[in-house]
């Protein structure tokens, strides 16, 4: 069984320049509001694999890869819905490198496991949680889910209002 963590020590590994390990960890993924609606990760611990190789320095190059389904109403047709995701999040950590080069996740050479896996499945998510690809959400004049109500789901069309006018025209039987 893999080990729970929410943050972890790079440092302990011990590691020296150009050498690698693969960790197979438990990590927990925090609740997500999406468009106003909660998500949650199910179930909220996943197995993860996390690849830390040792550069130059105190630099480390990370990966993490995990799996995770999302529970929480489809945003089309508000059905349940649970979408797996695969996630594959890489980070660079060098100290002192600059910017984009330093890992908001890593401070003092302590892993902020938690807070970036729950990035990282944020960024991959689409822009919208479906139930299914080819969801056809809820009808704009009624409410009823299309994906149940079938092809005969059709409502009268209104008149266009620009014409109003043009039904109050009367014509003469005779023409004088």
């Amino acid at each position: 069984m893999a080990l729970r963590t929410d943050a972890f020590d790079l440092g302990g590994l011990r590691l020296t320049s150009g050498e690698g390990r693969r960790l197979e960890l438990e990590v927990v993924l925090d609740p997500f509001e999406l468009g106003g609606e909660a998500y949650r990760a199910e179930p909220p611990q996943v197995g993860a694999a996390l690849d830390v190789s040792k550069m130059t320095g105190d630099g480390h190059a990370l990966r993490l890869r995990f799996e995770a389904a999302l529970v929480g109403p489809c945003m089309r047709c508000l059905a349940p819905a649970q979408p797996v995701f695969a996630v594959d999040a890489r980070e660079v950590s060098q100290p002192g490198g600059g910017d984009e080069l330093e890992s908001p996740y890593v401070q003092q050479g302590l892993l902020d496991l938690r807070a970036w896996a729950r990035d990282a499945l944020a960024l991959a998510l689409p822009t919208q949680i479906l139930c299914r690809a080819e969801c056809a959400g809820l009808c704009a004049i009624c409410g009823a889910d299309l994906n149940q109500a079938g092809p005969e789901h059709a409502h009268e069309r209104s008149p266009d209002p620009r014409w109003a006018k043009l039904s109050e025209l009367e014509f003469d039987a005779e023409q004088k």
